[in-house]
């Protein structure tokens, strides 16, 4: 026996059940659901013709363009953007309860236009380079500071020049910006403006009003008229109902994968089920940073996932049992085992990965969702499986206190 190699051990293994116990259900709280889990809005946009110009197919995608990121900008996960027959787009946006709130967010126009006093346009949104809120450092009011292109700096700068020519109290001094031609802010012109900024102030009931604002200009202005012609709330019922389905599969499962491992792997199997414990908190704790959402087809790849993690422990094991019968010893079997495991699982999870990123890369909404999840967990099982497992099995063959082949499943 040696006492190091228990100690290590019986650190390592308080270690992880402590983690297991600790940090799965604040992880699990935290994770982002899906529309089809959380809820959230659905709201049908048709674009309006007008005579003698109908809505093509390009302008339909450049509105789902637009929408996409404006939705972006507004930091709302995972939305379902598609186009509906000819002329209507449907967006689905999770978390969202009010359906006002959403067709406020992403159903504005946005055109924006500054104006001279005679109505004459200076320039237009899409020569808006970027739009970001803020505060006015005198008397910390929400702002917004715009930045032009170089073909709208040069046209600002030529109509404050000529602005500021005119006499004090003069109308001809004001520009004026218009949003959706409605005007919001007509600031005075003090003196010409030639860094291509400008500011627009005044009117926002809050920080939260302006940064929408902003982020609705950054996304710039609708292709074509649009005109809400569906909203609606979207309840979970149907997704919760599935999602308490799938916490009773999993846990089943996990169970049953567990006593399987038990009885035919003995201390393997008890390894295994340390070794899935970090898995799962991988996955999970991934899942939480990178700020993924969590949908039914996502739940889907991590089941994939789990089966793929502990198929590679069993042909690991099978390969140390093997070993066993054919007369080696408890530690070179343990290191022989790996060593024959390891291409076999690396093969079959790359090409995993390889379909996973196609799903990425060709699909969207759900699929890239279950692609995301299925990679993630295959990651994950490969570092446990080839990392965690063997240094916990090294440990315990070098503990000196089983070496029984009888615990490891065999018998000669």
């Amino acid at each position: 026996m040696r006492p190091g190699a228990v100690t290590k051990l019986a650190v390592a293994v308080v270690a992880i059940v402590a983690i297991g116990l600790l940090a799965f259900q604040p992880l699990v709280s935290r994770l982002n659901l899906g529309l089809d889990l959380r809820g959230g809005v659905q709201v049908t946009l048709q674009a309006v013709e007008k005579p003698g110009e109908p809505v093509t197919r390009e302008q339909m995608q450049q509105l789902q363009a637009v929408i996409r990121e404006r939705v972006d900008q507004l930091g709302i996960s995972e939305p379902r953007i598609q186009i509906a027959g000819t002329n209507r787009l449907i967006v689905e946006l999770a978390g969202i309860e009010d359906p006002e709130e959403a067709v406020e967010l992403i159903g504005k126009t946005a055109m924006l236009e500054f104006k001279k006093a005679d109505g004459t346009v200076i320039l237009k949104g899409d020569q808006l380079q970027d739009a970001r809120a803020g505060h006015d450092p005198r008397d910390n009011r929400p702002i917004i500071s715009l930045k032009f292109n170089s073909e709208g700096a040069k046209a600002f700068a030529n109509a404050t020049t000529e602005a500021a020519r005119y006499p004090e109290g003069d109308l001809r001094r004001y520009i004026g910006i218009y949003l959706d031609n409605q005007l919001i802010s007509n600031p005075h012109v003090d003196e010409p403006i030639a860094n291509g900024q400008a500011v627009i102030s005044g009117g926002f009931r809050d920080f939260e009003e302006a940064a929408n604002l902003a982020a609705l200009l950054r996304g710039g202005a609708l292709p074509v008229e649009t005109e809400v012609i569906a909203k609606q709330s979207v309840g979970p019922t149907l997704g919760l109902e599935h999602l308490d389905k799938s916490k009773t599969a999993i846990i089943v499962g996990l169970a049953a994968i567990a006593i399987f491992l038990l009885v035919v792997y003995r201390l393997p199997g008890v390894v295994a089920n340390l070794s899935l414990v970090i898995y799962g908190i991988i996955v999970l704790g991934a899942l939480y940073l990178l700020d993924a959402v969590l949908t039914l087809p996502g739940i889907a790849g991590l089941l994939l996932s789990v089966g793929m993690a502990v198929d590679a422990n069993i042909l690991i094991y099978e390969r140390i049992k093997e070993e066993l019968r054919n007369g080696k010893t408890l530690r070179a079997a343990v290191e022989a085992g790996f060593k024959r495991a390891f291409w076999t699982i690396f093969d079959s999870n790359s090409t995993t990965l390889i379909a996973a990123a196609i799903l990425y890369y060709l699909g969207s909404g759900p699929i890239r969702g279950f692609a995301v999840t299925l990679s993630i967990g295959i990651l994950a099982s490969m570092f446990t499986a080839i990392t965690l497992t063997r240094w916990l099995l090294r440990l315990l063959v070098q503990t000196g206190l089983f070496n029984k082949l009888a615990y490891y499943g065999v018998r000669r």
